[in-house]
């Protein structure tokens, strides 16, 4: 026989969730820098894999524009000034 009482605990419980904007860092062609400089910036400051790094620069090339990454503007607003540093033309959008 269970002589300790039964207690229910309803608890709300409340998730706090922050909306947060994403936003995508927009890396533009242009007739200057070579497709090995984009690829190494790419990968120096974006963290991309040669292979991925590879692929957007193609896209850059083919389209115009690439989104090649996607973050918080925080986030990806120190990228975009390094590719900037690079002398490679980007936006975050």
């Amino acid at each position: 026989m269970n002589t300790r009482p039964q207690i229910e605990h309803d608890e709300e419980v409340l998730l706090l969730e922050e909306e947060v904007e994403l936003r995508n860092l927009v890396v533009y062609n242009d007739e200057v820098n070579t497709f090995e400089h984009v690829i190494k910036t790419l990968i120096d400051v974006c963290g991309h894999q040669p292979e991925q790094a590879e692929q957007c620069t193609l896209l850059i090339h083919y389209k115009g524009q690439c989104a090649v990454k996607m973050g918080t503007y925080e986030e990806l607003e120190p990228l975009c000034t390094a590719i900037h540093d690079r002398g490679i033309s980007a936006d975050v959008v």
